[in-house]
């Protein structure tokens, strides 16, 4: 019978119906088949049966505490004016755990029982089977203890064993294949140069694989060669249950998953309408499922996610994994393409009492966004995006608990700021500082709005030359702001190492020929680019590549790095962690705006007491052009 052709371009769902028809068509198995293994073996696996307890738990009636077993009819009138003597064969003594002696049916806790002679006197009568564990309490012989299709954790493989398993039938673990392709690849460890990468997606979807409950392995890059690949292929599918094949499956010219597996199997789908992801690729090789997953980080990890997780929960015959759900305050416009299911990774904090969601960068490629995200927003197709302020529903990828202590600073990027993330975070796993660079105007702005707890700023007012303190009563008056000093550094001219144009200052960014990189409208360095500009009669359009904008220091030092650049104004920190020169132009303030109630609040209490740190002021110093003779004083 001849295969149908892929579908291309459909939601999650009719990917996913498309994929499980062309593996029914195949022959792929539902479900992997049942293995016996040791109870102390089975965590994380799946039952493949049910388990029923071959014994009752306890297997006898027990003393739940220590002191002595009696009858209890013969402690009846017991109290503390008439106390009951017990002979020493009217009781006997036990520890927690012990069966109970033949005739005992209560037991009388150590601590409340007084001894005369060898007399055991009681003040209080006591009702039958009072700290006694009765034989089944726990389970009974013949009880149903797990269903089929139970993972199981720490708890029910100690059940299963108390019930009198010594082995259970589970499903054995899913094996996963990653296969990386492309020229450019490199194993992790090796050097790479222009235009080569890490191969850290095999690392990544291979943990991701290992945290669902399955076996993972990665094999060598296979480079953009159909007929090698086609081999590649061929060989890995014989040994797995998913083949994840990396890379190769848009439609550039060394892109040949699809036409791979079209050519020895059977492709089912070659698009799928998701951003970031939408050059996935599914079928079936043999008996074996395939995912061709795109190259860019994020896309292949939401990949995973949505089409794989899935199919290894049916093949081990559980339910497939649901993360938890919040509603939160969405912390600016957010567009979306129409036509599209788009996953927007999110930061979240509790800010004012309401759960805030602040997206982060959008790249297929920017890893980063993966590390920092809290949740997953989903824009439906049929959506053009979200209003600022609007109240989204999310997927969560971190507790309550952990976004509760969440610090959120928006506002100018700082390199000290990073270091105070890790610092915090070392000394309190559950504290979190996550900062967003938007330029020290947004930061006071998103502070107006409610959308952090600090604004990064510092912002020059040309017409007063302070920082900071005169933006604020415009921009928020009559708020009560506090200002924490986070230090003074040093800004310039970040420039190649060796300083090979021989820049001495900002007028000599308008030579003939000069690349200069910018940073975004609203960032306190380009206010202070306009002034310094201003103050020598420079008109901006006299600096070529003015209008090209990066949106942190460190960005700019690495396009000046890789070449893409001359110059840009920037702060020496960030020259110094790329190896480059650094021309000084001016002495700044950097400060911490806080309203007054969060000042004081315990959530900022761990960074101001960091702030006073010696050990960490010293910390900053060495990232060089830091002055913190100030750091942590409330200057407004």
């Amino acid at each position: 019978m001849a295969a149908s052709p892929p579908v291309r371009d459909v939601p999650p769902a009719g990917a996913l119906n498309a994929w499980r028809a062309a593996r029914e068509a195949a022959g792929c198995p539902a479900r992997l088949p049942p293995v016996r293994v040791k109870v102390e073996d089975a965590a994380g696996l799946v039952t493949a049966e049910p388990v029923w307890a071959t014994r009752s738990s306890p297997p006898f009636d027990a003393a739940a505490m220590d002191g002595v077993a009696v009858r209890a009819a013969g402690t009846a009138g017991a109290s503390e004016t008439t106390p009951i003597r017990l002979r020493p064969d009217a009781y006997d003594m036990v520890d927690t755990g012990d069966p109970m002696p033949d005739g005992r049916d209560a037991v009388v806790m150590r601590e409340h029982v007084r001894y005369c002679g060898k007399a055991a006197e009681l003040r209080a009568a006591v009702p039958p089977y009072q700290h006694v564990r009765s034989i089944g309490e726990d389970v009974s012989a013949g009880e149903l203890l797990l269903p089929a299709g139970h993972r199981l954790r720490a708890t029910d493989v100690a059940a299963a064993a108390a019930a009198g398993a010594t082995h259970l039938l589970v499903r054995r673990r899913p094996v996963v294949v990653i296969l990386p392709t492309g020229e450019e690849v490199l194993p992790i460890g090796e050097p790479t140069g222009a235009g080569e990468i890490t191969d850290t997606n095999s690392l990544m979807l291979a943990t991701q694989a290992r945290e669902a409950g399955c076996e993972a392995r990665c094999l060598p890059v296979e480079p953009d060669d159909p007929a090698g690949l086609a081999s590649a292929v061929s060989a890995a599918v014989s040994g797995c249950d998913l083949l994840i094949v990396v890379a190769g499956s848009s439609a550039g010219r060394g892109d040949y998953t699809a036409r791979v597996v079209a050519e020895l199997g059977m492709l089912a789908v070659h698009g799928v309408a998701i951003r970031p992801g939408h050059p996935v690729v599914l079928g079936v090789v043999g008996r074996t499922p395939v995912l061709g997953a795109p190259g860019y980080p994020v896309s292949a990890a939401l990949a995973f996610d949505i089409f794989a997780g899935p199919l290894l929960a049916g093949l081990a015959g559980a339910a497939p994994r649901h993360r938890p759900r919040a509603t939160a305050r969405l912390g600016r416009e957010l567009a979306s393409p129409p036509g599209l299911d788009d996953w927007v990774r999110v930061r979240l904090a509790l800010v004012g009492g309401t759960m805030m969601a602040t997206p982060l960068p959008r790249g297929a490629g920017t890893l980063t966004s993966l590390v920092r995200a809290d949740a997953l927003l989903t824009v439906p197709a049929g959506l053009a995006g979200y209003q600022r302020g609007e109240q989204v529903e999310v997927e969560l990828l971190r507790g309550i608990d952990e976004i509760s202590r969440t610090i959120v600073a928006m506002g100018s990027h700082d390199l000290a700021l990073d270091l105070a993330a890790s610092a915090l975070r070392a000394e309190d796993p559950l504290v979190t500082l996550a900062t967003s660079s938007v330029g020290s105007l947004g930061g006071l702005q998103a502070l107006r709005d409610g959308l952090c707890h600090i604004a990064g700023s510092h912002l020059l007012d040309p017409a007063t030359g302070e920082y900071t303190l005169p933006h604020l009563d415009r921009i928020m008056p009559g708020a009560g702001l506090r200002v924490v000093r986070l230090a003074h550094r040093e800004q310039g001219l970040i420039v190649a190492a060796g300083n090979p144009s021989g820049l001495t200052g900002i007028e000599d960014l308008t030579r003939p020929g000069m690349r200069y990189i910018n940073r975004q409208r609203g960032a306190g360095t380009r206010v202070l680019l306009d002034h310094e500009l201003g103050k020598r009669g420079i008109s901006p359009g006299a600096v070529g590549g003015y209008a090209r904008e990066e949106p942190t220091h460190l960005a700019v030092a690495a396009a000046v790095a890789a070449g893409r650049g001359d110059a840009g104004l920037g702060i020496m920190a960030a020259a110094r962690a790329f190896g480059l020169d650094f021309v000084p132009v001016t002495r700044e303030p950097y400060d911490l705006v806080v309203t007054a109630s969060v000042m004081d609040s315990p959530l900022l209490a761990p960074l101001w007491a960091l702030l006073r740190s010696a050990r960490f002021q010293a910390a900053v110093t060495e990232l060089g052009g830091y002055t913190t003779t100030e750091m942590g004083r409330c200057i407004r």
